[in-house]
């Protein structure tokens, strides 16, 4: 395997991963949207830049508009939603969630759905990622019950769930409305869209209130640098390398590898706990995902 190819995949698999964790670590001094905010605008702005310098074709309109809805769906109200979820669960945790993704993709696709459903393995494993996202929903409720601010993890689970179908939706919007445009460009113009974006819901939940920039530590700052350009663009454009020089479920076996990185991480430098239970959902929504992609692994 071509050394170029090594290191795509263990960007993917590694940075990806990595994300919850450094995520973890800044949301100590920075709040959730305004990092999403700079994250985002940041990200853009140097993919946009690195298409002007490589003289891409300037997107239209059209493309402008598309690409910014589907940004604002998938960074905003996906990743976004994560960000904001992380204040009370833990980085393992969301990533697991986040796992359930294709689950989402089966349900909300409608022109796919004659393809999908009239597979039994799909349909399974649509049903077996529902019992596992059950399970995860269980280990909230117990939490919430002996914890006082237990049911605020039972929150962060809904909200990451809703954060799921957001991205879908905005996935399936840029996919069926697809415009020729640059990827890089199209990147830049989702990313820098969501950033710009995010400063709404920073401003309505208040997170400037009180907020001094002399208050972010040393670690917030290396963890909004490292969300920026590691997870932003440089896993972003592997991944999108992997698709064209690999098959994309091969490409696509980044959502088995990254939950099970986050959950080290998380236990290992967060000294997160997992329970017995989200380990089991964990397995469950993982053996659902592979369920839902067997037919595209056998071709």
């Amino acid at each position: 395997m071509p050394v170029k190819v090594i290191l795509a995949f263990a960007a993917v698999y590694l940075i990806w991963g990595s994300t919850y964790l450094a995520a973890q670590f800044g949301l100590a001094t920075i709040p959730p949207y305004l990092m999403g905010a700079m994250r985002f605008a940041i990200a853009g702005l140097i993919l946009l830049a690195w298409s002007f310098f490589n003289k891409k074709p300037m997107p239209g309109k059209r493309a402008i508009i598309i690409n910014s809805v589907g940004g604002i769906l998938m960074l905003v109200g996906g990743s976004g939603s994560v960000l904001w979820s992380q204040q009370y669960l833990g980085s393992g945790l969301a990533a697991i969630l986040v796992a359930s993704l294709p689950i989402w993709f089966v349900l909300l696709d409608r022109k796919q759905w004659s393809y999908y459903f009239g597979d039994k393995r799909v349909i399974m494993g649509v049903i077996l990622g529902f019992f596992g996202i059950l399970l995860l929903f269980g280990a909230g409720v117990r939490n919430g019950l002996q914890a006082e601010k237990g049911w605020m993890q039972v929150i962060g689970i809904g909200v990451i769930l809703l954060g799921c179908i957001a991205w879908t939706i905005g996935s399936l919007y840029v996919k069926y409305k697809a415009v020729q445009v640059d990827v890089a460009t199209s990147a830049g113009i989702q990313l820098f869209s969501a950033g710009l974006f995010s400063l709404i819901p920073s401003f309505i939940t208040g997170e400037w209130n009180g907020f001094e920039w002399s208050q972010v530590s040393t670690g917030g700052w290396l963890s909004l640098l490292y969300l920026t350009i590691p997870g932003s663009v440089i896993a972003f454009m592997s991944y999108i390398y992997l698709l064209a020089v690999r098959p994309a479920a091969q490409a696509g076996t980044y959502a088995y590898v990254n939950p099970v990185i986050a959950v080290l991480l998380g236990v290992l430098f967060a000294h997160e706990t997992v329970s017995g239970w989200q380990v089991l959902g964990l397995i469950t929504i993982l053996l659902s995902v592979l369920m839902i992609n067997w037919s595209n692994y056998k071709k």
